[in-house]
């Protein structure tokens, strides 16, 4: 078998960062999946520096770009013939609505829809992978969750957390019904809530407000370190403990029971519709 590769979106920094690094130390060509080609090259010289590997690379993708999703995955199938592990950890927290290039309000359209479209485009070359894994960085903020299907990019009653957790909850209810819809295969998907973190996520992409803000929480002593948050999302894409194990939630390594709302399967399906046809899902494309 031709060496292990892995995706990281969201890798220029915190838990995607530390991600990259500890997977490319355990021997994977790791893709750092980054919106910016100045950070992300930043990002990269430390990733090289830190893990001593020199399997890493930078490719762009902006997962705000429906466009720029479709390129990436091409790209990757061109070049790759099989992916073993596929880690959706770009998260972002907006204090303000704001939508995406393609008109989606930013959290959903970032945290969830942006990674179920590049999920199902690299999911043959997951299946081509000896035992190809999906992980997605969730939060205990989908405990708080709810779909709003008569409203799903809040254009009425925005809050930062309604919307938040609204996208959590979508990264809960994506893996059950992926995990579902691969049975048969020997592809698993699984997510996680990494924890409270010190990292970028509440910072604003385009004009960095937040920035003073989020560098000052993750001095508080519950804030947990990229490193120690990342830990979770690692052990589900290598550790053998969880080969097989598909559809489940974890915490510091451990199995974790859902809330019961995060249980509806027909929720999920009927969010599982309504992805295919906001990123305008192709028949071929499709399960």
């Amino acid at each position: 078998m031709s060496i292990q590769t892995a995706i990281v979106t969201g890798a220029n920094s915190g838990m995607g960062l530390t991600t990259t690094i500890e997977l490319a130390k355990q021997g994977y060509h790791v893709i750092m999946a980054c919106r910016s080609e100045k950070r992300g090259q930043e990002a990269l010289q430390q990733a090289l520096q830190q893990s001593g590997s020199s399997e890493i690379e930078l490719m762009l993708c902006d997962l705000g770009s429906l466009d720029s999703i479709r390129q990436f995955a091409r790209h990757y199938r061109e070049r790759f013939d099989h992916l073993d592990a596929l880690v959706n950890n770009a998260g972002v927290v907006m204090v303000k609505r704001k939508e995406t290039s393609d008109g989606f309000e930013q959290s959903i359209g970032i945290n969830h829809l942006g990674h179920f479209l590049l999920t199902l485009l690299l999911i043959e070359p997951l299946k081509a992978a000896k035992q190809g894994r999906i992980v997605n960085v969730s939060s205990g903020a989908y405990k708080v969750g709810k779909i709003h299907f008569d409203d799903p990019h809040l254009t009425k009653g925005y809050n930062p957390i309604k919307s938040y957790a609204q996208s959590k909850l979508a990264n809960v209810f994506f893996t059950r019904a992926l995990a579902r819809k691969l049975a048969g295969t020997s592809v698993t998907a699984n997510c996680l809530h990494p924890g409270a973190v010190g990292t970028s996520i509440g910072v604003d992409r385009n004009t960095g407000f937040g920035t003073r803000i989020m560098a000052l929480a993750a001095k508080l002593p519950f804030f947990l370190t990229p490193e120690e948050g990342a830990r979770t999302a690692i052990y589900l894409a290598t550790s053998p403990d969880v080969i097989g194990l598909t559809g489940r939630y974890f915490y510091q390594q451990k199995e974790q029971r859902l809330k019961d709302h995060a249980l509806d399967d027909a929720a999920a399906e009927r969010l599982w519709t309504w992805s295919e046809e906001q990123v305008g899902l192709q028949p071929d494309e499709r399960f």
